[in-house]
């Protein structure tokens, strides 16, 4: 995955941060009989049909691929709720709150459990106008970007990862010049300095 490099900050792509999302749980409903599943990061199961259990997104998504399960809408992709959250975006400068990866999340189900949202015509509609409204804000805050001033609550991944190169420039060439400022030019500094005259030379002024 991308990373740091030197002394440069990397974007992660898109795609990687969607990979670090589908390790987020989200509840499926089995419509069969099966043992646990057990894997390196943990033990899920066992599986009951219509008993709702929690799984990471990533197997959520290869079981329901195989028709094994439905997947259940997070509470937050409810019309209710993203109502009040795009409201509230609109009306606030400041970033409603929202799970960390809730784009990801929300194009992955829209992508491949689509059937399994109500209203997801809907759904989809609201998701993206709130994403629009705060792509817009981060737009804002960078224009308006200043090291005493870094703020900002309840950004989600993939707005994070906008401004992750631009604001670690940025704050790196800040905390520089504070620097520059703090520490003063010695070679200067002794030029403005008055000689003390006892220090000076002193001169054979006696005839020869």
């Amino acid at each position: 995955m991308a990373g740091q490099s030197g002394s440069q900050l990397s974007l992660f792509t898109p795609d990687e941060v969607e990979f670090v999302a589908e390790d987020e749980l989200v509840e499926i409903v089995p419509n069969l009989r099966m043992d646990s599943l057990n894997f390196i990061c943990g033990d899920y199961g066992p599986f009951y049909p219509q008993i709702a259990i929690q799984v990471p997104l990533w197997l959520a998504l290869a079981l329901k691929k195989r028709g094994k399960c439905t997947i259940r809408p997070p509470q937050w992709m409810s019309i209710e709720n993203l109502t009040q959250v795009l409201e509230g975006e609109r009306e606030s400068h400041a970033f409603q709150t929202l799970p960390f990866h809730y784009v990801e999340i929300s194009r992955l189900l829209f992508d491949r459990a689509r059937d399994d949202i109500p209203d997801v015509y809907m759904v989809r509609s609201l998701v993206e106008d709130i994403r629009d409204v705060r792509f817009h804000k981060v737009e804002t805050n960078l224009e308006n970007f200043t090291a005493s001033a870094v703020t900002w609550k309840n950004m989600a991944a993939m707005e994070v990862n906008i401004i992750r190169a631009f604001s670690g420039r940025a704050l790196q060439a800040f905390y520089r010049h504070e620097n520059e400022q703090a520490v003063p030019d010695l070679d200067r500094t002794q030029d403005r300095q008055p000689q003390n005259l006892n220090d000076r030379p002193r001169r054979n002024l006696r005839p020869r």
